[in-house]
């Protein structure tokens, strides 16, 4: 039941993070930030056939004869979180890739706990750089 003397929205606030609902990682999880890679990356160019099967990317635009892709102009390799639209999480990730296509701006990353590789819109994204997040 909702104090009537607390505003409205601070209660709102108080109640999601008691709740589990805050989308930051918690202090007792804290992220392993590994280096940058120095290889096995897509930038300034669209990713290839060769890229995708060596792990290098995450998704392919076109065919394999000819990537149709635009590459992003954002700095690859660079830190970041995924941010699940549904949920509100947070996943620490490393962009390896971003390229557009008739206006769809797409990112590839490989998740930094897991090293799974993965792809998303670009608007999912929180970009954080390159410098090592503490």
């Amino acid at each position: 039941m909702r104090n009537p003397s607390l505003p409205y929205k601070l209660v709102y606030c108080v109640t999601a993070v008691a709740c589990g609902l805050s989308s930051a990682p918690s202090m007792a999880e804290p992220i392993d930030w590994p280096e940058l890679p120095k290889t096995c990356f897509v930038s300034r160019r669209p990713a290839t056939v060769d890229d995708l099967n060596r792990g290098c990317s995450a998704f392919l635009i076109g065919g394999p004869d000819k990537s149709a892709g635009t590459p992003l102009n954002i700095q690859i390799p660079q830190y970041a979180f995924h941010v699940d639209g549904a949920s509100g999480k947070k996943t620490p990730v490393i962009v390896v890739q971003a390229e557009e296509q008739s206006g769809i701006k797409a990112v590839g990353y490989k998740e930094v706990n897991t090293s799974r590789t993965g792809a998303a819109l670009l608007s999912e994204m929180q970009l954080l750089g390159t410098r090592k997040p503490r």
